[in-house]
């Protein structure tokens, strides 16, 4: 069920779609979650961060568990969050070399020291 609710509904298959709606008529706090969690989605695929204070509102009245505490937590670092949702800006491309290099240092984690480290790194 978690993937059916977060999935892009297109990605899924006419049997997928039947069984998760079938589910989502039988459980409202469910059918809530799910409302919620694509809502927030489209905020995150659109960088629409203007939506984020009414979507935290009703996030947390909605008074599910996980939601809740979820929009507790972006609630508390407002800021950083709202200009994630609204700049187009990332740092993938840094992570990606950060995680990178992290791998290469795992593998050869007691192998050999830093200046053959060096090497893979600039080599690589």
């Amino acid at each position: 069920m978690t993937g059916w609710i977060t999935r892009h509904p297109a990605t899924l298959d006419e049997e997928e779609k039947l069984h998760r709606k079938a589910v989502l008529d039988r459980i409202p706090q469910l059918a809530f979650a799910a409302e919620l969690t694509s809502s927030f989605a489209e905020m995150l695929t659109t960088l629409d961060g203007l939506r984020l204070p009414e979507w935290i509102t009703e996030a947390t009245t909605a008074r599910l568990p996980g939601i809740s505490t979820f929009a507790a937590g972006l609630e508390s670092d407002f800021g950083a969050v709202t200009a994630g949702l609204t700049t187009d800006w990332n740092s993938g491309f840094v992570e990606g070399t950060v995680n990178r290099i992290k791998m290469l240092k795992r593998q050869m984690f007691g192998r050999a020291g830093f200046p053959l480290l060096r090497k893979r790194v600039l080599l690589a």
